[in-house]
């Protein structure tokens, strides 16, 4: 036997008693829990058949939504799952806003582990330090011999597969794919889209801008017609040219100075890295572009184009004042969110010194969470847990469970079941009408593990008309102006990089995000510049870009741009790359 397994078992079997004489001297009665050590349970496939011959019941943790059902088995998707397995899940469930504290200490605590966490959302740092401990168990073995539905998908994109692979080799985690559209279609591409109000270009006689100078001189306009415009179009409160929450997510403005330089811009919120075209990570934040076009966002901001509030509103209030017609430009996921789809269009990528948008990094292999799902150390029939999380990746089931189902007895459903083409059934998305689509889809889906694959389409599920034409405007107003070949891909680190990654990005994003508000409304000078730059240099800047680049050189094969010649110009996975 290895060595590395023998200590691992080891672990876990230290860890197991170290968590009952825990509990033992707690007062806690549970008592007859054990971990396993991570043997692979052998089942003959004739007893998972469902629905099973004899009821079965299993234990999961699950998260909901406030002010929707608590209790999961009073859920239709829930229900009729019982009723096609005969499982019957007791379920410890967790509203979604104390999630985070609760799932920690039951993760402590072997008398609170139930055999899986269904909506478990752990990061890289989390399922590492739970393998580590022997908290939860690789899955890798089940999902080929138990899981032929999970196995389909990861056979087809061995990407997903290679994604879901730590670097010990062991699937830790079930994921949750969700694609809609790909490579530079894909509809993550873009978060934080920008919308310009057509119905004040309309009004003025004025074009859709196309460079950063035309742009400028259509938010003048906006500015200096307030009183024709909301005498026109009865807006009660001042006219607002650009609103936006600099350093918010999708609310944010960078994707505007994409134009400037080498046309690499910020698109990564988060780390604000991007690669370039020989493969090679840099940082966005620290290039002549980037410090060119905050330039510009600065004296956009100095002659009262940007709403002074961008740099402190809340979500709702931003949303409240879209509602009230304020807005010229905003910026967000889906304008629906801020205004109306009727009167605003997006604002294709503008020129400055060139012409590009760099897509979110990871977007080419569209939606993808690592940790959505994990079977923990005490299942006693990990092949039983692992063939029920299977059927959430049933091509029939994924749709529901992400959206919403059909035949619910309530005012509105997500889906009308129907038939394609084939007439076979086909879940339709019911038209939206009034009801909010969040609401509605949090009271009805279930989320957890699933796999919405794009050939699944107007076979199984029609695609929601929100994503649509989502879909529709990055096709036509964004994809056309991503010129650059790569963005970083969805990789799995070590525990150790992404502890150190983690440590080292917590004072590198607060120093590019408190310099980006001030520079913005109060400007910088060169040599405040350079004072960042060796700031950065001092936060380890350069040991943060390596270890990203070390992860992405492994995943083209070595890192030199001709590793991933082959792949398409759009693709993030090279071609050939095989699942570990």
């Amino acid at each position: 036997m290895k060595y590395h397994v023998i200590m691992k078992r080891m672990l876990a079997a230290a860890l197991a008693a170290g968590m009952i004489v825990t509990a033992a001297g707690c007062g806690n009665k549970g008592g007859g829990k054990n971990l396993n050590t991570g043997e692979v349970q052998e089942v003959d496939l004739s007893e998972l058949e469902f629905p099973l011959k004899e009821k079965a019941t299993l234990t999961g943790m699950i998260s909901y939504p406030a002010n929707t059902e608590s209790n999961p088995n009073n859920r239709t998707i829930f229900k009729r799952l019982q009723e096609k397995t005969n499982v019957e899940i007791e379920w410890n469930a967790i509203q979604g806003d104390q999630w985070g504290d609760k799932i920690s200490l039951a993760m402590a605590n072997i008398d609170t582990l139930t055999d899986f966490i269904f909506t478990a959302g752990f990061g890289d740092s989390d399922l590492l330090k739970y393998a580590d401990q022997g908290v939860i168990i690789p899955l890798e073995e089940y999902i080929d011999k138990y899981m032929p539905n999970l196995k389909a998908v990861f056979d087809k994109y061995p990407d997903y597969k290679k994604m879901s692979t730590a670097t010990d080799g062991h699937i830790w985690a079930f994921p949750w794919i969700e694609q809609l559209g790909s490579e530079k279609t894909a509809i993550q591409t873009v978060g934080n889209m920008s919308f310009i109000n057509k119905k004040w270009l309309d009004f003025l006689g004025l074009e859709i801008p196309e460079t950063v100078d035309d742009f400028e001189k259509t938010l003048i306009a906006f500015r200096d017609n307030a009183d024709k415009l909301q005498a026109e179009f009865g807006i009660d409160g001042s006219i607002i040219p650009m609103a936006c929450i600099v350093n918010d997510g999708d609310q944010d403005c960078g994707i505007l100075i994409n134009g400037f330089g080498e046309g690499y811009g910020d698109m990564d919120k988060g780390r604000h890295i991007a690669v370039t075209d020989d493969l090679k990570v840099i940082c966005a934040a620290t290039q002549q572009g980037y410090k060119d076009g905050i330039a510009w966002l600065h004296s956009l901001y100095e002659q009262n184009l940007i709403d002074p509030e961008a740099f402190t509103q809340e979500w709702s209030t931003y949303v409240s004042k879209g509602k009230s017609g304020r807005y010229g430009v905003c910026f967000s996921w889906d304008v629906a969110n801020i205004d109306n789809l009727t009167d605003w269009v997006p604002l294709p990528v503008l020129t400055a010194d060139t012409r590009n948008l760099t897509p979110q990094n990871g977007s080419f292999t569209s939606g993808y969470d690592r940790g959505r799902c994990v079977v923990t150390a005490v299942a006693e029939n990990p092949a039983l847990v692992c063939a029920w999380i299977d059927q959430m990746y049933d091509p029939f089931q994924s749709p529901q469970n992400n959206w919403g189902t059909y035949g619910e007895d309530d005012d509105f459903d997500i889906f009308e079941l129907g038939e394609n083409e084939n007439g076979e059934q086909m879940l339709k998305h019911a038209p939206l009408g009034d009801a909010s689509p969040v609401e509605v889809r949090e009271a009805e889906s279930v989320n957890g593990p699933l796999a919405v694959l794009d050939e699944y389409y107007d076979v199984y599920v029609t695609c929601p008309d929100d994503a649509q034409y989502r879909l529709d405007w990055i096709k036509d107003s964004f994809t056309p102006d991503m010129n650059r070949k790569y963005v970083f891909p969805n990789v799995f680190m070590s525990r150790e990089d992404t502890e150190e990654l983690s440590n080292l990005q917590a004072d590198i994003e607060k120093t590019i995000n408190a310099k980006k508000s001030d520079w913005i409304m109060n400007g910088f000078t060169d040599a405040d510049w350079e004072q960042y730059l060796e700031d950065l240099k001092a936060y380890r800047l350069d040991d943060y870009l390596a270890i990203f680049q070390k992860y992405l050189d492994d995943f083209y094969g070595g890192g030199s741009a001709d590793a991933g010649s082959d792949a398409d110009a759009g693709s993030d996975t090279a071609a050939g790359d095989d699942a570990e």
